[in-house]
């Protein structure tokens, strides 16, 4: 068996004066970033609306839970069956919402039952769309609102956002003429999507119940609406 190898006396003694000289050297220190300038721009469009959400609800109270339910469930059937017969896949779109069902309480405690039930139809033909809120006489309209899309989404996100990248390239050029620079490299940048408004609400639609639509169909008018992107980042400039 070999023995480890030692290091003589003299070789340790420089090794243990040497050390602190290591210790003492000094770190790099970092050199700030020179001729770097912060930019950030911004594009907007304003586009037409293209989607109308319209929710139909009822509710209904009683002594009997299992009756109340059933008086839901057959109001939310018939608006259901009347749905389906418009419904296209991205352009009249049908789905339940909110069905509940909960206990009413008074001061000397539980007093019956009272239920909802929510129906949605959403998408892009809106003349279909306000023609079936007057064929649904079971439930009535509670609330309704305009947006956009996601097709219409999508062809706005790139174009605004290409926008604002060739605001930034130009602003970037400008600032680093002004500055007397030949030209400028891109260093970082954020690109912030497309900054969607919530869905914009119409006003709520009274309908006395006496007096049912019958077969009126909804009137509507969508507008428009306004996007922005914005791209944010640092450049650095390059002389001439």
């Amino acid at each position: 068996m070999n023995a480890l190898p030692s290091l003589s006396l003299p070789l340790c003694a420089a090794l243990l004066i040497a050390a602190p000289a290591w210790a003492q050297v000094p770190l790099a220190t970092t050199v700030a970033p020179q001729n770097v300038v912060s930019l950030s721009a911004s594009a907007s469009m304003e586009v037409p609306k293209d989607q109308l959400t319209i929710v139909f609800s009822t509710t209904r109270e009683g002594p009997d839970a299992a009756q109340v339910q059933s008086q839901l469930k057959q109001a939310l059937d018939a608006a259901l069956a009347e749905a389906r017969k418009a419904a296209r896949p991205g352009q009249v779109d049908v789905q339940t919402g909110n069905f509940s069902l909960y206990p009413r309480h008074t001061a000397k405690g539980p007093n019956g039952w009272t239920g909802s039930a929510e129906l949605v139809v959403e998408g892009k033909d809106m003349a279909a769309i306000s023609q079936l809120a007057g064929r649904i006489q079971t439930l009535t309209i509670a609330r309704t609102g305009f947006g956009l899309s996601r097709e219409a989404r999508e062809k706005v996100d790139a174009e605004v956002t290409a926008q604002a990248i060739a605001r930034f390239k130009a602003r970037a050029a400008e600032v680093a003429r002004q500055f007397g620079f030949g030209g400028w490299a891109l260093r970082e940048v954020m690109v912030q999507g497309v900054d969607m408004p919530p869905m914009q609400p119409m006003p709520r639609i009274a309908m006395a119940s006496a007096a049912p639509m019958a077969e009126q169909a909804l009137p509507i008018e969508a507008g428009k609406t306004t996007v922005s992107a914005t791209v944010s980042g640092s450049v650095q400039l390059s002389p001439r």
